[in-house]
């Protein structure tokens, strides 16, 4: 008997003839921005790269790196590894383009870091706010521990610099694509490891993505219902051993 997984592949299948299609209700479509209007708002400073280092250059080094030193990373260079990896490029005619495409322009992933080792951060959670260009301090204190044990005890979680953690805000992408959203948002969340992962490279840093999670223990680091939001994916960042 098929599982759920098998299920599902065969239940969000497009078919020819069979799109139907159903008219978009403009005035219940969610934002694009998750906020802590109540939190703390740290300003990322302006980081630039010491040299330049071409796509097929940082394709050839990337690999996953589960050792790392005990070394800080600096606050400008996670500043430039959340720009990187979801942040805005460009805006055009009241357009925010990012790093990384989202099916729809939809964007449901939201990133969250645990920083372990940066400096001039805390150690603690914070979120990404992307439209700001802004980290949001959700709550302060060493969660190396926490976060190692709900990732199944991995111990790359506790000798990281930081952990990357990617949400997903589900109606965002269900507003338009109903139960084929989940499809695209794995593949935005993807999109977005890649780009942190090639980022991390041309800092001479290294990342290792991880899957293996217990969702609901990274939701409750995270401070999510596990429902309406939930984890997707993790990856850890530091500089490799």
């Amino acid at each position: 008997m098929d599982g759920v997984g098998d299920r599902f592949q065969q239940e969000t299948k497009y078919d020819v003839g069979k799109l139907g299609g159903h008219r978009l209700d403009w005035d219940s479509k969610p934002t694009l921005y998750k906020e802590y209007p109540d939190a703390k708002s740290i300003e990322l400073p302006s980081f630039e790269p010491s040299g330049a280092m071409s796509l097929d250059l940082a394709l050839r080094r990337r690999k996953s790196v589960r050792d790392f030193q005990a070394k800080p990373i600096s606050l400008g260079q996670l500043a430039y590894l959340l720009w990187a990896s979801t942040g805005i490029r460009r805006v055009e005619h009241g357009y925010e383009f990012r790093t990384a495409p989202s099916a729809g322009a939809l964007y449901p992933i939201e990133t969250y870091v645990i920083a372990n080792d940066v400096r001039r951060l805390e150690p603690g959670l914070y979120h990404y706010a992307v439209s700001s260009d802004k980290l949001e301090e959700i709550r302060l204190g060493d969660l190396r521990r926490q976060i190692t044990a709900a990732a199944l005890g991995q111990d790359m979680c506790a000798a990281a610099a930081a952990v990357f953690v990617w949400s997903a805000v589900f109606e965002r992408c269900k507003w338009k694509y109903g139960q084929r959203a989940y499809r695209y948002i794995y593949l935005d969340a993807g999109h977005i490891a890649e780009n942190l992962a090639l980022a991390a490279v041309s800092l001479n840093l290294g990342t290792c993505e991880i899957g293996a999670l217990f969702d609901d223990e990274v939701n409750v680091i995270l401070g999510l219902d596990g429902t309406e939001e939930s984890t997707i994916l993790m990856a850890v960042v530091g500089t490799p051993a």
